[in-house]
């Protein structure tokens, strides 16, 4: 009896051990709010898939692809397609994109004015100083009727792009993440959603001027090229897809945030 007791022991052990061997920590970078809060949802689906979701929250643009294309983080998510091609140009990364998950409209807010055509002239505006970003803010401002921009200069136009400003608009180029910071020192600044939610901002009703739902920046899980299939990764993407975290983001951001799927 004891023998069996004993064998039955050591099988109980060596189950446990063969479902800890089974499981696999998957570790994604993501900014905050939305994305790590999205990731945070999803934890308890994956887990019941044997994939252990490990959330890195970063508050910068730069380390989340650094450190996915040296292999120290599995994935990322925090940024758009048009940012990630610029990335990989200048940077000299291979990395590449596995889903869409949701846009974030990018908007313009003031602490000092409530409308737009108010702004006085030589306002100071505040844009991100990355690239792609920078120019999504001058092409918001541009359709908003407050500047025109060389047609040539494309998503990555930058102030000095800038062929027709009326009201003699100053510009400063910050890094995304300082801009809620700034806000009542500047008249404007043009804010990356994930940021301004964080700043407790709610673009949908703080904005003066936001993209339309037909944006196309996209935002992305993205990984380094040749993980596209890696099993773990697989299983994070079609819980991206789901109904139930479509419902998540509508329920959670209220418009703020606008699934794909």
């Amino acid at each position: 009896m004891k023998k069996l007791l004993t064998g039955f022991v050591v099988a109980l052990a060596f189950s446990a051990q063969a479902s800890i061997a089974q499981a696999a920590t998957l570790k994604v970078a993501a900014t905050a709010v939305p994305h790590a809060e999205i990731l945070e949802f999803l934890k308890p689906s994956l887990a019941k898939q044997g994939v252990t979701l490990d959330v890195k929250v970063f508050t910068d643009y730069v380390q989340p692809n650094v450190q996915v294309n040296e292999g120290r983080l599995d994935a990322n998510f925090f940024q758009h397609q048009p940012y990630l091609t610029e990335f990989n140009k200048s940077r000299g990364t291979q990395l590449v994109s596995v889903a869409g998950v949701h846009v974030e409209p990018f908007g313009a807010y003031s602490s000092k004015h409530k409308d737009l055509a108010k702004l006085p002239k030589r306002a100071q505006i505040a844009l991100p100083n990355d690239a792609t970003n920078g120019g999504r803010a001058l092409l918001l401002l541009q359709t908003a009727g407050l500047i025109k921009l060389n047609p040539e200069a494309g998503i990555t136009a930058t102030p000095r792009d800038i062929i027709e400003n009326p009201k003699n608009l100053r510009f400063r180029e910050l890094e995304a993440a300082t801009l809620p910071r700034i806000l009542g020192q500047v008249d404007l600044a043009l804010i990356n959603t994930n940021y301004a939610l964080e700043a407790g901002l709610n673009p949908a009703k703080d904005a003066l001027v936001i993209e339309g739902s037909d944006s196309p920046y996209v935002n992305i899980l993205v990984v380094k090229e040749g993980k596209e299939q890696n099993p773990e990764i697989v299983k994070l993407v079609a819980a991206l897809k789901t109904k139930e975290v479509s419902d998540f983001i509508k329920t959670k951001y209220k418009g703020a945030v606008a699934p794909i799927y």
